[in-house]
């Protein structure tokens, strides 16, 4: 892998991207597994420098200059200041508001330039995605200046609080006598807490970006409880977190997404320990032993236990061990280089972990049973419960995001299909962004280069269990496939929206059909398969078929077990699929 260019599979380009799709991905999944998405080295170095210097350092120096508490290299004089752990929360939702946080950069499919986010939210008429029709006042798919207003509002509200001087608190004072540096002024928090809500009903894509699900409890905690409260509260709320993204893991998915992840590691230099992770490389890619255990033993276990023995542990050796499990398991994830890249949540959730549970021990005034009212605990646990059940129990109700499956590979997801020469009418619509490729031929590379390694994501795909299902449906619908550019959703919808974090429903037929307005395409020039998660109690994933120009033309299902057995490029076909509905203009 070499530090300013790219690692590509060991072929003739142009005979490469002549070769049949699922061959193409036969060859591009054997070279992830041993060099991941092979992007430059400079480019973690990049990221390793923002979540080190711009998020790190930066972030700590202004909570602690605006704060009247010491420098940022003075750390243990500040990192157990709760307002230091406020405007740590308030810095995030910042920059992930702004898009410079998670889903930013190379990795994310951002590569010149680099940045969504406010280059197209703070832009008029670009696509705006409104989560609940029926809500007054949330109509339509285009960004007006009053959604310009309210993103305005937000990234202001967020600044002046996070820059302002904590105030007295006199539950603070009262369970903290020394302290001097007070809290963030419980008013200043109203703003951003009601523009997010707003900007929410008008447009999911924003709303999700800022980590609303886990930061608006947040700042709504900071702004109304008590200080006591609100440390058990936030405990709460990063023990909720954990805890349903542990149970999202159950089933036959989640094992799926060790293997690539760890390949896509630049921590891991060792080619026979990646290549451990698979069944028998090269001819059978499916997990092996060793990442079932790392699956379900490492991942799922641990994030379950792990956090609820934090949330109940009266020893302190006990929370200390259980502290460094769940910092180690966040700093893996980073060391990983997941391609959404949250490194910016996973090493707040790192430092949270330490404040809370480190810095206000359970048997020293923080536990459960300190709260003001024991139904405030059942209250509390309740309400950040019930997206998670929700989403697991009807995915298509609830964003992956709320569902807490962050990384369980239960992922409604997509790929796009373009007939030859039709991608070029994405130019039509109204962004920020060009198409990935054309980024990177910016960027540099010579147009096969860029080509091959834009690509390389549709391995990514076809190594977890639902690229299986989407390719079969490719290859049972789209005779001519081999002759199409094949696209992965979330790189596309990126360009489209300024953010893609994952979730399927971000480029569902809402925006297959805001893209319709501008782009225009016939019949036959752009489909896209998509599916659903799969719900936690049923062995069955929904998936349809959308022609930008009819609409959903198929739905159908397929078990995820057949998906999971199957290689990634799919030498015996395609899976097993039952067609439910077909459009009348499309043929049996």
């Amino acid at each position: 892998m070499g530090f300013i260019t790219p690692t590509l599979p060991d072929v003739d380009h142009d005979e490469f991207l002549a070769l049949p799709l699922m061959e193409r991905i036969r060859i591009m999944a054997l070279k992830w597994v041993d060099q991941g998405y092979g992007v430059p080295r400079m480019i973690h170095v990049l990221y390793i420098a923002k979540l080190v210097v711009f998020y790190g350092i930066l972030g700590v120096t202004i909570a602690t200059a605006t704060s009247d508490l010491p420098a940022f290299w003075h750390v243990s004089q500040w990192w157990d200041q709760p307002i230091v752990y406020q405007k740590a929360v308030l810095w995030t939702v910042l920059l992930e508001v702004l898009g410079l946080g998670g889903s930013w950069g190379p990795l994310a499919g951002k590569t010149k330039p680099m940045t969504g986010g406010f280059r197209f939210w703070a832009k008029p008429n670009t696509i705006r995605l409104a989560p609940w029709k029926w809500v007054p006042l949330t109509g339509g798919d285009r960004r007006t200046w009053v959604d310009i207003a309210l993103y305005v509002a937000l990234i202001v509200s967020l600044v002046v609080a996070l820059c302002a001087p904590g105030v007295d608190s006199p539950s603070l004072s009262a369970a903290l006598p020394d302290n001097t540096s007070g809290l963030v002024p419980p008013a200043l928090l109203v703003v951003p807490i009601v523009a997010l809500i707003l900007i929410g009903l008008r447009d999911k894509t924003v709303f999700l970006a800022a980590r609303g699900e886990q930061y608006l409890p947040a700042l709504f905690f900071f702004a109304t409880m008590p200080f006591v409260d609100m440390i058990v509260a936030g405990k709460i709320l990063i023990v909720t977190v954990w805890f349903w993204a542990g149970v999202s893991k159950f089933g036959c998915h989640f094992t799926s997404v060790i293997p690539p992840m760890v390949s896509n590691s630049p921590s891991m230099p060792l080619r026979w320990l990646k290549r451990a992770h698979y069944r028998h490389h090269p001819d059978d890619l499916r997990p092996s032993h060793l990442a079932t255990f790392m699956a379900h033993g490492p991942g799922t276990v641990v994030e379950i236990f792990a956090p609820l023995t934090l949330l109940f542990s009266p020893w302190p050796w006990l929370t200390a061990v259980a502290v460094a499990i769940m910092v180690g398991f966040h700093l893996f994830i980073i060391s990983t280089f997941p391609l959404a890249v949250p490194v910016e949540w996973n090493a707040l959730f790192a430092y949270v972990t330490v404040f809370l549970f480190v810095g206000f021990p359970n048997g020293e005034g923080y536990g459960l049973g300190d709260m003001s009212s024991p139904w405030l605990v059942v209250l509390l646990i309740a309400a950040l419960s019930f997206y998670p059940v929700l989403g697991n129990l009807r995915p298509d109700l609830v964003s992956f995001l709320p569902s807490m499956r962050q990384y369980a590979g239960n992922w409604a997801s997509a790929v796009w299909a373009f007939a030859p020469g039709a991608e070029a009418k994405l130019d039509r619509v109204t962004r920020a962004s060009p198409n990935p490729v054309d980024q990177l031929i910016d960027f540099g590379y010579d147009p096969s280069t860029a080509e091959i390694f834009h690509q390389q994501i549709l391995a990514w795909r076809a190594l977890h269990s639902q690229g299986r299902g989407l390719f079969s449906v490719l290859l049972k619908d789209l005779p001519d496939v081999d002759q199409r550019t094949v696209r992965e959703a979330e790189v596309v919808c990126n360009t489209l929206v300024g953010f893609n974090f994952g979730d399927g429903h971000l480029h569902d037929e809402d925006l297959i059909r805001a893209v319709q307005d501008e782009a225009q395409y016939e019949p036959g020039e752009l489909i896209v398969v998509w599916v659903e998660s799969q719900p936690i109690h049923r062995k069955i994933q929904h998936y349809k078929v959308i022609d930008a120009a009819l609409g959903v033309i198929e739905r159908g299902t397929w078990n995820p077990e057949d998906a999971v057995n199957a290689q990634p490029w799919l030498p015996d076909g395609p899976i097993p699929l039952t067609v439910t509905w077909r459009h009348d203009q499309v043929g049996a």
